[in-house]
């Protein structure tokens, strides 16, 4: 089965965000894909806290969510929303939110993400996502035309537990949605994202932001769709657009027959000092 993976510089207008994600979605579409899958932060990607304030809602009040799922019900196609930035309800910190929604339009999962980046760089560059996100408290996973689908988001690429958490519930394909610095982009995204997909024997699908963004950042690119065995299926390098990979469910079953990693899992004893 194809799908699309759309790699984007998103901006700091939603609505300039919103017209290239439905110009892709009804592309995807045209070109068969069953499913399309979109970057971290597809809405509004702005470090500028002050001004992004102005521009973040609840789910429900947010064009780029309502334009996806108006468009992705035009052509049927499923849409994997890798974020949004979104208001929540009694706290003023918000969620970093992927929408999983159906040919209909419909949502039919939601992923708040988990581990959030808190780090004081050598460079002087300080990031704490805790300021001004919410972490997730719960795992995410659906049934799509693809496979059972988990959701993760960026910085949780970095925690085995939570991906072996995933593909021990059943998920066979992974999404993992990314704005990644071109610094540890370098180093570690492919090594990663291999990884998770080898340990897991699931399909690993990593749609990523790209270049220099309005607000000054620069991201890696390099959207990823690896397959079970962990070889890379589709890698997009430094461009915008989209691209197309097959997902294979046969090859998920015969490398679950080769190396049964989900099977043979056991629980670690914790260590018991003398």
């Amino acid at each position: 089965m194809k799908i699309a993976v759309f790699q984007m510089t998103s901006g700091v207008d939603p609505v300039a965000n919103g017209d290239a994600l439905v110009a892709a979605i009804g592309e995807a579409a045209a070109h068969g894909a069953v499913m399309l899958f979109t970057p971290e932060m597809t809405g509004l990607l702005d470090c500028d806290g002050g001004r992004a304030a102005r521009s973040v809602v609840h789910e429900n009040d947010d064009v780029v969510l309502r334009r996806a799922r108006d468009a992705a019900k035009s052509v049927g196609l499923w849409l994997h929303l890798g974020s949004l930035a979104v208001r929540t309800n009694g706290d003023t910190r918000w969620a970093n939110r992927g929408f999983l929604i159906d040919p209909a339009g419909k949502i039919v999962e939601r992923y708040d993400k988990i581990h959030l980046f808190d780090v004081d760089l050598a460079t002087g560059e300080s990031w704490r996502e805790s300021s001004r996100y919410l972490r997730g408290t719960r795992i995410s996973i659906a049934e799509t035309p693809i496979g059972r689908l988990g959701l993760g988001i960026c910085y949780d690429l970095r925690f085995p537990a939570l991906f072996q958490a995933l593909s021990g519930a059943g998920a066979t394909v992974i999404a993992i949605p990314a704005a990644f610095t071109v610094p540890t982009g370098q180093e570690h995204w492919h090594v990663l994202l291999r990884a998770r997909a080898i340990e897991n024997a699931a399909f690993v699908i990593a749609a990523a932001q790209v270049g220099t963004h309005e607000d000054g950042r620069q991201t890696y690119g390099h959207s990823l769709v690896v397959d079970p065995w962990g070889r890379v299926l589709l890698d997009m390098g430094e461009t915008q657009g989209l691209g197309y990979a097959d997902i294979d469910p046969a090859l998920l079953n015969e490398v679950r027959a080769r190396v049964p990693v989900i099977r043979h899992r056991r629980a670690i004893p914790e260590m018991v000092s003398e």
